[in-house]
């Protein structure tokens, strides 16, 4: 075994980790935010889409970053953490533009 390489842990991951919940969450807040950028939801849910993006990209990104080491699943984090980016962009697009 080189140096370079670290070794991976061998023992059993434990079942109910919370850190397997951070990609569906990611996954399911990140629907809301892009689904609240169509036009007629986007006046009612304004507020709740930009902080339900921002909380989808920031768990999305810890979920990605735990998916690596084996907890949780990496498609649900990577899924949620694009649909929370595409709602944050298109809600501060549009406080841009109204301002």
């Amino acid at each position: 075994m080189s140096a370079s390489s670290t070794p991976r842990p061998t023992g059993t991951r434990p079942a109910g980790s919370p850190a397997g919940a951070l990609g569906p969450l990611s996954l399911g807040l990140g629907t809301i935010a892009a689904v609240s950028t169509w036009p007629t939801l986007t006046f009612f849910l304004l507020p709740w889409s930009v902080l339900a993006a921002a909380f989808a990209v920031t768990f999305g990104c810890m979920g990605i970053h735990y998916a690596g080491r084996g907890y949780g699943r990496l498609w649900t984090s990577v899924t949620g953490t694009v649909l929370g980016a595409v709602g944050l962009g298109a809600s501060l697009l549009l406080l841009t533009l109204m301002s």
